[in-house]
């Protein structure tokens, strides 16, 4: 019988590349997002390029009792998850004071809470199988605050804490933990978030979201804790750990502001 990888916000970008990259593998994916359309589009396109199993389940995450809804539909369904990438996410541009709450507080139920929830339904089920292994989509934002984005630097500061700590604790049990952080990519991410005239991203040369997936996957299967892709985003996020704080900060600040 075949493995498994369950992967949210398949639909487009990073999570239908890793989508992609695991299918490639030979293993079986269940592809998580909130367009049924969408994803029955992507699973017909897998299973006859790479002939494996594409499971489509429809679930809007922003929803509170959604990862509750999701791990009892795959019950249902008799599919065991062997491989769990939480990679559905997104952000917001612009001062914390002028954004929308709702949108906020909506980013931080994707971004963190789904994220714990379902991690949390199925670790519990790869322990006690003594096998499985989790990728959770950081940023290399989670390595410093992010003025003009601080909630979404935030949340991704919570995903590689979390994910860091977790993996200790898991060390022997069989179950490896692993936090994809990327820099900037070539995704639909940038046009939801309105950031496109940053500094950060406009006439950047940026990595590809199957470049990403690519790297990804790699340190997954390798059991690495921390990946991340490209020397550029390795030096950048090493490099803030012996810079002051509030230079660190002003540094993103500048980088996010939009270009003139």
């Amino acid at each position: 019988m075949g493995k498994t990888a369950l992967v949210t916000g398949a639909s487009s970008g990073i999570g239908l590349d890793l989508a992609k990259r695991f299918a490639s593998e030979g293993y079986d994916v269940a592809l998580v997002a909130r367009s049924a359309g969408k994803l029955q589009e992507v699973a017909s396109a897998i299973e006859a390029e790479h002939k494996v199993r594409a499971h489509v389940v429809t679930a809007d995450l922003a929803q509170p009792r959604a990862a509750d809804v999701l791990v009892a539909e795959l019950d249902e369904r008799g599919i065991e998850v062997d491989v769990l990438v939480n990679n559905a996410g997104y952000a917001l541009y612009g001062a914390f004071a002028d954004n929308d709450l709702a949108d906020e507080l909506n980013m931080i139920q994707v971004n963190i809470v789904a994220l714990t929830h379902l991690t949390k339904l199925l670790v519990r089920k790869m322990i006690a199988r003594k096998q499985g292994r989790i990728l959770n989509v950081a940023s290399t934002a989670a390595f410093q605050p992010g003025p003009l984005m601080g909630v979404y630097y935030a949340t991704k500061a919570y995903v590689l804490s979390f994910s860091e700590a977790l993996a200790n604790e898991l060390t022997g049990s069989g179950v490896t933990v692993t936090a994809l952080c990327p820099g900037p990519t070539r995704t639909g991410f940038q046009a939801r978030a309105q950031m496109e005239e940053s500094k950060l991203v406009r006439g950047k040369e940026i990595m590809t979201s199957e470049e990403v997936a690519r790297t990804g996957y790699a340190g997954l299967m390798k059991g690495k804790t921390v990946v991340i892709p490209g020397m550029s985003n390795k030096m950048l996020a090493n490099a803030v750990r012996f810079l002051p704080r509030n230079t660190v900060t002003k540094m993103v600040r500048n980088a996010q502001e939009r270009a003139h």
